[in-house]
C-alpha cells in the first residue's frame, strides 16, 4: 500500500520559524481543517501538542471532537453547534444564522473586509452585535480573512485598513453593550510573513506549518513535512514501440523496465500529472494515471512519489493546497 511519512523535525522547524514571527507559541493557532491539509488530523494534532501549541482551527465539529484532548482552544469555521462547549468556539459566517446557534455558545464573528465570501458586512455590525446578545451567545472575538495576502499588490494593505475600521466600530458598539474585551485576528500564513511587527493575539497558520508559502516574493527556511511513497505491484520489460495504460498515450522509445505502483487518482494523484511528472529520483511517469495505479520508469520496490508538493503542483498546473488535500485519509501516515 502507498504510505505517507511525516517529518517531525521539519514540522518543529516550521513552528519555530512561525513562533519567532508571532513572538510566542501561544499565539499560534494551527489550522487543521481538511485532514490537516492532507497530513493527517490526529497525527499533526499529536505533534503540535508535543511542541506546545494550544490553539487549533478546524472546519467541522467532527474534526474538533477528534482533537479536543490536544488543545485548550479550538475554532470551528463552518458549522453551527447544537450544544455549547467550554473549549470549542464557533464562527458566525452570516447574520441570518445567529438565531440557530445553541444558547451560551462561545462564538467568533467573521467580518467580510473584501473577500466577499463569508462574513458579516460592515453595515451589519450593529445588528449583528444586538442579535448575538439577544441570542444569549458569548462573543469572544472578531476576525477576517485576507484574499490576496500572497500576492504582491496593495490589496493586503487595503484589507488591513478595512479591518481597522471594523475594530474601531466594534469597540464603539460594545462599549454600550457591556461586552468583555474582545480579541481581533486576521493573519493567515502569508499575512504573518508579510508583517514586520505582529501584534494580534493569534495567527491562523496553515500552509506555512506544513512547509510552504504560495508567495514567490517571500524567502523562508520552511521545510515540507510530508513525503509520499508507493509500493511496486508489478514490473515488466517493454520493447520500443509498446504503449502503456489507458488510451495508449505513452509509447516506449527504448527498451526498458517499467513498474506499476499502488497510487492513482483514487488515492489523490492528480490525473493532470499523467505523462509529465518526474519523481525526486527522476523516475518519469508513463501513460495516464489510473484510479489505483500509476506506471513509472523504475524498478524500485518503494518509490518516492514526492517530498515537495510544490513540484507536483507545477506539473499539475495547480497549487500546493490541492495536491496535499487530495491525498485520501485511508493512506497510512507515519511520524518519524
Amino acid at each position: 500500500m502507498a504510505y505517507i511519512t511525516l517529518n517531525k523535525n521539519n514540522f518543529f522547524n516550521n513552528l519555530d520559524i512561525i513562533a519567532k514571527r508571532t513572538k510566542a507559541k501561544d499565539k499560534i493557532a494551527l489550522v487543521l481543517k481538511d485532514n490537516a491539509y492532507g497530513h493527517g488530523l490526529v497525527e499533526i494534532a499529536r505533534m503540535a501538542n508535543e511542541y506546545g501549541i494550544k490553539k487549533a482551527v478546524v472546519k467541522t465539529i467532527n474534526e474538533a471532537k477528534k482533537i479536543e484532548s490536544f488543545f485548550e482552544y479550538i475554532l470551528v469555521l463552518a458549522e453551527i453547534p447544537k450544544e455549547a462547549s467550554k473549549k470549542i468556539r464557533y464562527t458566525i459566517n452570516d447574520i441570518n444564522s445567529i438565531d440557530e446557534f445553541a444558547e451560551n455558545s462561545l462564538v467568533e464573528l467573521k467580518v467580510d473586509t473584501g473577500m466577499h465570501r463569508n462574513g458579516i458586512s460592515f453595515s451589519e455590525l450593529y445588528t449583528a452585535i444586538k442579535k448575538i446578545k439577544k441570542a444569549g451567545l458569548e462573543l469572544e472575538a472578531v476576525f477576517t480573512h485576507h484574499r490576496s495576502s500572497d500576492e504582491l499588490n496593495s490589496e493586503w494593505f487595503w484589507q488591513n485598513e478595512n479591518f481597522k475600521k471594523v475594530k474601531d466600530k466594534i469597540k464603539t458598539l460594545i462599549s454600550h453593550e457591556h461586552y468583555k474585551k474582545l480579541r481581533f485576528h486576521s493573519a493567515n500564513s502569508a499575512s504573518l510573513f508579510r508583517t514586520n511587527n505582529f501584534n494580534e493575539p493569534m495567527a491562523r497558520v496553515g500552509i506555512s506549518a506544513y512547509g510552504y508559502l504560495e508567495c514567490s516574493f517571500i524567502s523562508t527556511n520552511l521545510r515540507p513535512v510530508l513525503s509520499l511513497y508507493a509500493h511496486k505491484i508489478s514490473s515488466r520489460d517493454l520493447e520500443t514501440g509498446q504503449c502503456i495504460g489507458y488510451g495508449a498515450s505513452f509509447e516506449m522509445d527504448k527498451k526498458a523496465t517499467v513498474s506499476n505502483y499502488d497510487f492513482g487518482y483514487g488515492d489523490g494523484f492528480l490525473r493532470s500529472c499523467s505523462n509529465n511528472y518526474f519523481t525526486p529520483n527522476k523516475s518519469k511517469i508513463l501513460g495516464k494515471i489510473s484510479m489505483d495505479n500509476s506506471s513509472f520508469l523504475s524498478d524500485e520496490e518503494n518509490l518516492l512519489i514526492f517530498d515537495n508538493a510544490k513540484v507536483m503542483a507545477l506539473s499539475a498546473n495547480t497549487i500546493v493546497y490541492e495536491v496535499l488535500t487530495s491525498l485520501k485519509q485511508n493512506i497510512n501516515r507515519e511520524i518519524f
